[in-house]
């Protein structure tokens, strides 16, 4: 199949750049004695964790159950849900995704980890945690200090857990600039201030997980970390080329799309919207725009319908007509691809894989 078959919108991979993407980071990471848990939000497709997992990543990470169930389609021999699990429910189905494969929660307070607990003994299977610590974001986890070391006492206590160490999410690091090295240095020195209070609290601390997509070629500069689990990276979109993360020939994903209508003098409209793309604006920058148009990059993609994307092309590079297929680089593709049920993978003008976004919707 060629992909002017295809019709659009369409969520284009470039499998160069994807194999690229993964053959890097697993370079890196052996370079510097680093284990890659990578976390499927970005891709959620089992084909595309098997790859990862393939190029030397010890196992996948997710956010809630469905994505869990999901991923078993890859065969990970370990699967992190760095997200805490509340609810019979969730924990039952949670139970049986245990009995496949070694499981992993991070988890923020003894709530959670009293139920994991008494799910993980019904189930008679035992579940590897995490204590998760608040290094700057403000989301979720405890604070350092006390806080942690009550919690990963507790944890350790509860039966059926395996207190394996603890995580963290630098997602308040969102550039390389004075700001960010400034928060990388802090960062850099609470974990060893965090696995101190732990030992004198006689708590192994076996992971250190923790990492981002923008942060990641800066990981090793962290003492103490030895895991790390980006996610974005696999396609990586216009915020990582804005956070410093990579340049756009390392953007992997983009969306085909159509001109339907240059009607208006200055504008044209595109058969993509916010069914298409993620309302999330461009971090790092003041430009109000929705995603970068590769064949004219001095067009401005500024604002959206359900089914219709409007395009201003007063500086633009091209003239565009009726009929015209544009390439757009999202802001955010995590969540322009939980938009779409297939993404293609292409090398130049031919399709070689078409993948189902088995992951999409999965919210619980």
């Amino acid at each position: 199949m060629h992909v002017a078959d295809l019709e659009t919108p369409a969520l284009l991979i470039d499998l160069d750049i994807l194999e690229h993407n993964l053959r890097r980071v697993a370079d890196y990471t052996q370079a510097h004695g680093l284990r890659l848990r990578p976390h499927t939000k970005t891709h959620k497709t089992p084909a595309v964790g098997r790859r990862q997992l393939d190029v030397g990543a010890v196992g996948l990470t997710v956010a809630k159950v469905g994505e869990a169930e999901v991923m078993l389609g890859a065969q990970p021999p370990d699967l992190l849900v760095a997200y805490p699990v509340i609810g019979a429910s969730k924990l039952e189905r949670l139970m049986k995704v245990a009995r496949k494969t070694r499981v992993t929660v991070a988890l923020d307070s003894l709530f959670a980890g009293r139920q994991l607990s008494d799910a993980a003994r019904a189930a008679q299977v035992e579940i590897g945690v995490l204590a998760e610590v608040d290094v700057g974001l403000g989301r979720v986890g405890v604070s350092p200090g006390d806080e942690l070391v009550q919690l990963a006492q507790g944890l350790q206590r509860l039966p059926n857990l395996r207190f394996e160490g603890i995580t963290f999410y630098p997602g308040h690091i969102k550039d390389h600039g004075e700001q960010g090295r400034q928060q990388l240095a802090r960062l850099g020195e609470l974990i060893p201030c965090m696995l101190a209070d732990l030992r004198r609290a006689g708590l192994p601390v076996n992971v250190v997980s923790g990492g981002s997509t923008p942060s990641l070629y800066h990981s090793h500069e962290l003492p103490g970390l030895n895991e790390i689990r980006p996610g974005t990276y696999v396609y990586n979109d216009l915020n990582t080329v804005r956070s410093g993360g990579c340049t756009l020939d390392g953007c992997a994903a983009s969306i085909l799309l159509t001109v339907v209508s240059t009607a208006r003098p200055g504008q044209i409209i595109i058969d993509g919207g916010s069914k298409t793309f993620s309302s999330d604006r461009s971090v790092n920058s003041s430009e109000n725009s929705f995603g970068y148009l590769v064949e004219a990059p001095g067009a401005v993609f500024h604002k959206m319908n359900e089914e219709h994307g409007y395009v201003d092309v007063t500086r633009a590079e091209h003239n565009f007509r009726v009929g015209d297929r544009i390439h757009i680089i999202p802001n955010h593709v995590c969540v322009a691809v939980n938009l779409h049920e297939r993404v293609y993978g292409v090398r130049g003008e031919e399709v070689e894989e078409v993948w189902t976004v088995e992951g999409r919707g999965k919210l619980q």
